[in-house]
């Protein structure tokens, strides 16, 4: 019985353990158990062997539930897609799937799902680039208004004679403009300028280029924020640019387009006097939207807004040309520190409206509509289109109107809006040849010192 190493089975009166079948008859003679169909005697080694098999049946059961309750977990947070934690789990599962008892679902995109996981990706922030452009700039942007002190509406409110648009240069509050936004005013006039936030703040003009059509503002404010500038010789036919300003009187206005030209002569604008290269776009620049920046898609001020011509013919002066013009004002003022009072001045008497230089394509258009007041006779080459007339001012006293072309000063002929500013910086009244519905008029204006 020492050599039986394996268990002995007997099964129906037979052993089935090779060359043992004696012994096996043997061992089960005297007792019972030969009469079942099917008897196992263990050996000695079945005991740990069982025990074996235990412990491989727990550690089994203890996996598989361990994998079951991850796997519930991982698909609760899963399908919870209002979770916090499952933007910080979703990135740790895989993209396969597997068999599982929990049928996992390829999750199906909608609108609401692709809005909520890709919110950068919206439509709105991809392609309003010139809304992204305006919000850097438009916090430097100021209007800038000419009142008279003289006149008032009513009750303490003075009279509003002209206005415009600049911008912020300087932390120091050095304002960038056109000139023709504050020169031709009275001496009882004074500028406001008014910043986005609504404070109004009373500025002193610091220098004038009335070549360039150019001026400098100053208000007595610190710590502003100055606007970001460019440079127009890297500008291209093609791209987009914004204009912003106060055309009107309306605040904060935005116009957009392209450049059509980055050198315009003057002198194809009929401007004599002038060596600039003008920026041409089909941006909207009207009165009152003058001295506002003409921006880039970086938020870089590339122009300062001029002059239209007509519907989609605007023009800008380069921020290159209005740098050198910075550059020399701030030289001139350090130059003439030491004086206690400036040699410089604006000396140009007052006359009370808002002019247009007539070029030979404003001639076409207004010849081809033929209508009142703009009934321009074929004969009429040169002049400047009066735009606005100030209530109470000399031009107004004297008769002029909207829609009138002036021609002629002192029999003169007058071609730009300059020839009437060299008139004005002299003495004397200024008798006006004037057309008005197809018929010429004598007009004399007496202006204010």
């Amino acid at each position: 019985m020492k050599s039986l190493r394996h268990s002995a089975v007997w099964i129906q009166g037979r052993c089935w353990l090779p060359g043992q079948q004696a012994a096996c008859r043997r061992l089960f003679a005297s007792c019972n158990l030969c009469n079942s169909q099917t008897t196992e005697v263990p050996s000695p080694l079945s005991k740990g062997s069982s025990t074996q098999k235990n412990k491989s049946y727990i550690r089994t059961a203890l996996g598989l539930s361990a994998g079951l309750f991850i796997g519930a977990t991982l698909k609760t947070l899963y399908n919870n897609k209002n979770s916090d934690d499952l933007v910080q789990v979703t990135p740790l599962i895989p993209s396969v799937y597997g068999a599982s008892p929990f049928s996992f679902t390829t999750p199906v995109e909608t609108e609401d799902s692709v809005s909520k996981s890709s919110v950068s990706v919206s439509k709105r922030q991809v392609y309003n680039f010139i809304a992204d452009a305006v919000e850097k700039t438009s916090d430097k942007v100021v209007y800038i208004d000419i009142k008279d002190s003289r006149r008032r509406l009513s009750g303490k409110n003075v009279q509003s004679i002209s206005n415009g648009s600049g911008f912020i240069v300087s932390e120091d509050g050095l304002i960038l403009t056109n000139a023709h936004v504050v020169t031709n005013r009275p001496r009882s006039s004074i500028v406001v300028v008014r910043l986005q936030n609504g404070v109004e703040y009373e500025g002193v003009v610091e220098d004038i280029d009335a070549l360039s059509d150019l001026a400098l503002i100053r208000i007595k404010c610190d710590n502003l924020s100055p606007i970001t500038l460019g440079k127009s010789s890297d500008l291209r036919p093609g791209e987009f640019v914004a204009a912003l300003g106060s055309p009107l009187s309306l605040s904060n206005t935005i116009t957009a387009g392209v450049v059509s030209s980055v050198g315009r002569a003057s002198k194809e604008l009929g401007l004599r006097g002038k060596d600039i290269q003008y920026i041409q776009t089909d941006a909207t620049i009207t009165f009152g939207n003058s001295g506002g920046p003409l921006i880039n898609l970086d938020g870089e001020v590339i122009g300062i807004n001029s002059m239209t011509v007509t519907s989609g013919i605007s023009f800008a002066i380069p921020i290159d040309y209005a740098k050198e013009f910075i550059i020399k004002a701030e030289k001139k003022k350090a130059d003439l520190a030491k004086y206690p009072e400036s040699s410089y001045s604006d000396r140009r008497r007052y006359l009370g409206v808002t002019m247009l230089t007539l070029t030979q394509s404003i001639l076409q258009e207004l010849q081809a509509r033929g209508s009142a007041p703009q009934n321009v006779p074929p004969n009429v080459t040169h002049g400047i289109f009066i735009w606005r007339v100030v209530v109470g001012s000399p031009s107004y006293q004297a008769g002029l109107q909207p829609g009138d072309i002036v021609t002629h000063i002192n029999n003169r002929e007058v071609h730009s809006s300059r020839d009437v500013f060299k008139f004005l910086e002299g003495k004397g009244d200024l008798a006006m040849t004037v057309i008005r519905n197809g018929q010429r008029y004598s007009v004399v204006v007496v202006p204010e010192e």
